[in-house]
């Protein structure tokens, strides 16, 4: 086991070889240009080159044009229910499933799975369709989840 050093007691050899590789990085660091060493790092706007036609002005607008065309799920509910596999593998044609959503009520919008609006059913051209009658905020986000 190494014994407790007296702070008055001389310096040995380890602590004088630590100082003296300290001050040889020290150096090192401080050496002139002219000097051959380590090649320093390249700056940082010299490895990242900004991408082509984004201005540092039109940097954001350059960023969202990227995600533009990403395509994204849209899915409307319609309502939702719990049902034993029993009750499950006794469904055919013609059965009838009751789901929690009234009628009339709105319809729940998700994009990609998140809630972000609500809207009520069209007819449009023979098709169904959605039109979006509330845009759900974050905050309503985290009050709606607390309710389920």
């Amino acid at each position: 086991m190494t014994e407790p050093q007296d702070p008055n007691a001389p310096a040995d050899d380890n602590l004088d070889d630590d100082w003296a590789s300290a001050l040889a990085e020290q150096t090192a660091a401080t050496r002139p240009a002219s000097q051959p060493g380590p090649e320093p790092e390249p700056a940082a706007d010299e490895v990242f080159q900004p991408l082509l036609g984004a201005a540092p002005g039109g940097a954001a607008k350059a960023d969202i044009d990227l995600i533009l065309d990403v395509p994204v799920q849209l899915t409307v509910e319609l309502g939702r229910t719990k049902l034993t596999i029993k009750d499950l593998l006794q469904l055919g044609q013609g059965s009838v499933v009751e789901l929690d959503g009234l009628a009339g009520e709105p319809m729940d919008i998700f994009v990609n799975g998140y809630l972000i609006a609500q809207g009520e059913v069209v007819v449009v051209d023979d098709r169904y369709g959605i039109r979006l009658t509330d845009i759900i905020t974050p905050s309503e986000r985290i009050h709606r989840l607390n309710r389920r």
